[in-house]
């Protein structure tokens, strides 16, 4: 038996065992709950700068879905199958997915978004790794991938949501702030 289904196995084994520990990695396996705290991410960064929140969100939302689309094409070339079909002794708590395995994007999506935040905001991790974190494990935990299928979710995630944020650092308008009314950039006719 390799790494992967050694690992992989010792997370699963843990489903069923305890109902709140099911229903809560269903839940965060479930690609709707992270609409909330999305939108509600999205109202604040509105609030403080509206003009960075419409560039940086469209920019994130369409990195998001070329990335989502990426994913589906690898898991097609790689063909791996999921581990709820190559193991027989897994603990299913969902439907077997429609697609292949590897990578998970589930993983790939969350870690995405995390690394264009942290990229923008740094203090952004603490709450947004952990986020990461747990879902990799729910999709785990459930049967629905390997540990590596996440891993590898992670890194593609992970690597292109910085480069992306970090490309958008670069462009000089992008954090542009007006002029305070304070200053001027007139000659002041009043001042002594």
């Amino acid at each position: 038996m390799d790494v992967d289904t050694l690992l992989t196995r010792s997370i699963n084994e843990w489903a069923g065992q305890s109902s709140w520990m099911d229903w809560w990695f269903l839940y965060l396996s479930n690609p709707d709950v992270l609409w909330v705290p999305g939108i509600l991410l999205g109202m604040y960064w509105l609030w403080l700068s509206s003009r960075e929140a419409l560039i940086g969100a469209s920019a994130l939302a369409a990195s998001i879905l070329l990335l989502d689309a990426l994913g589906a094409h690898i898991k097609h070339i790689m063909a791996r199958p999921r581990p709820c079909v190559s193991m027989s002794d897994l603990h299913q708590l969902q439907a077997c997915g429609k697609t292949f395995s590897f990578p998970s994007n589930h993983a790939i999506n969350t870690a995405t978004a995390a690394a264009f935040l942290q990229v923008l905001y740094p203090r952004s991790g603490w709450i947004s790794w952990p986020l990461v974190g747990f879902v990799g494990l729910a999709r785990v935990y459930i049967g629905a991938h390997y540990v590596t299928d996440v891993l590898g979710g992670w890194m593609i995630g992970g690597l292109c949501g910085a480069g992306i944020a970090w490309l958008l650092l670069q462009w000089p308008q992008f954090r542009q702030r007006g002029l305070s009314p304070i200053v001027s950039t007139h000659a002041d006719s009043s001042a002594p």
